[in-house]
């Protein structure tokens, strides 16, 4: 895939869960649920672009994996909405299947870039 088309689906991501999270029925646990899924999910775009300016293999590593984590824990957010049922099922599946999708794609990322640096 190429850096400008991942830069357009990580942004993207992050303003479907913007989304999501401001359309949250405003209950204690939503509240909660919105404020940590609102955060991972907007790093998630946020965190891939800053990778795009690292200065070293092993700088653009660091920025990745991060990368990874916030969408690793945007999808359990968005798991633990699902099974709470607060919200229409179809944009959940549809926003974890982006989440699955993504996370893919930054591991087989992740694991190029090692066995590159590797065989230097």
């Amino acid at each position: 895939m190429k850096e400008f088309d991942l830069k357009k689906r990580t942004k993207s991501f992050t303003i479907s869960i913007l989304n999501l999270v401001d359309n949250l029925p405003m209950k204690s646990s939503t509240r909660i649920i919105a404020n940590q899924l609102g955060k991972s999910g907007s790093s998630v775009g946020a965190n891939y672009r800053a990778s795009l300016r690292a200065r070293s293999d092993n700088e653009y590593l660091s920025k990745m994996n991060i990368v990874l984590e916030e969408t690793d824990e945007s999808h359990f957010w968005l798991e633990v909405l699902q099974e709470l049922n607060v919200v229409d099922q179809k944009v959940l599946n549809e926003l974890l299947n982006e989440a699955n999708e993504l996370t893919a794609i930054f591991v087989t990322t992740l694991k190029n870039t090692k066995s590159r640096i590797n065989n230097k």
